[in-house]
């Protein structure tokens, strides 16, 4: 009885500090032209003052990123990529349009029969536009197009910008693979996704695997494409495998895939005249 007794003035003695607490804190919100529950929220969407755009791409650069999925005709692939590697290789030595192929692959596995391409414009939107005007008038174009869509079953492309804190994409000697992971974000993460992946990167680096890292502008939004090269997929398992050893690794994981509506992951070979291989 007695310990039966204690129990109950405890109880009763918390029940009046909880009383007590709700009044003076209900008193303090009331008396205060802004709650805490109102400056909280307030303070986190003061804390951004850009668009996603502006605080994740490099600064540094105006560089504009295009990537094309092309499903091709399975009997037609070769004659596409002979067709392609012609036009590409035109627009290259042609030093008045200020784009250049930064990789084009065939996919090995993944969506099968496609290619993908990855042009950068140096200058952004205005370069972009400049293209687009000059190929107009580009009758060796024109008659390009005319001979791919025989080839083609679709197509689609995505306007991307590069993250701040990955390496530009330059041209590798090979025999290398590429993997293409691409991660469909639930709309609002992106600069939580950027955050993240600037500390990890360091992780991601030792065999030189760390390509390019994009989010798209145009097209689908709230995607992310994160490019790898790999000598083969033995080294590519080895690679990943070790990235867990790193400390803060599995950290970056925990976060990153609450934020992660679908994902995809791409195995491509570099085509004869990729400037990736």
């Amino acid at each position: 009885m007695p310990r039966t007794r204690s129990f109950l003035h405890l109880q009763q003695q918390l029940h009046k500090c909880y009383l007590f607490r709700r009044s003076s804190t209900r008193g303090f919100a009331e008396s205060s032209d802004v709650g805490w529950f109102r400056s909280f929220f307030v303070h986190k969407v003061d804390s951004r003052k850009d668009a996603h755009s502006n605080l994740l791409s490099k600064k540094e650069t105006s560089h504009l990123y295009k990537l094309q999925f092309h499903n091709v005709k399975p009997d037609c692939l070769d004659t596409y990529n002979s067709l392609s590697a012609e036009v590409q290789n035109q627009l290259h030595r042609d030093e008045s349009y200020p784009c250049e192929v930064v990789g084009s692959w065939n996919t090995w596995y993944g969506e099968q029969d496609q290619a993908v391409h990855l042009w950068r414009y140096s200058g952004g939107y205005p370069a972009l536009t400049e293209c687009l005007e000059k190929l107009k008038h580009n009758k060796e174009y024109k008659e390009f197009r005319k001979e791919r869509s025989k080839l083609l079953i679709s197509r689609r492309n995505q306007l991307l910008l590069e993250f701040s804190f990955w390496n530009d994409p330059t041209p590798r000697t090979g025999p290398n693979i590429y993997e293409l992971r691409s991660y469909n974000l639930k709309p609002g993460t992106m600069l939580e996704w950027g955050n993240n992946w600037a500390r990890a990167i360091s992780s991601r680096q030792e065999n030189n695997e760390a390509v390019g890292g994009f989010f798209t502008q145009i097209g689908e939004l709230y995607v992310v494409h994160h490019l790898w090269a790999y000598k083969d997929l033995q080294a590519r398992e080895e690679t990943r495998n070790a990235a867990w050893l790193k400390e803060g690794w599995e950290s970056v994981v925990y976060y990153t895939v609450p934020l992660i509506r679908s994902m995809d992951s791409r195995i491509m070979i570099p085509t004869k005249f990729s400037p990736l291989q």
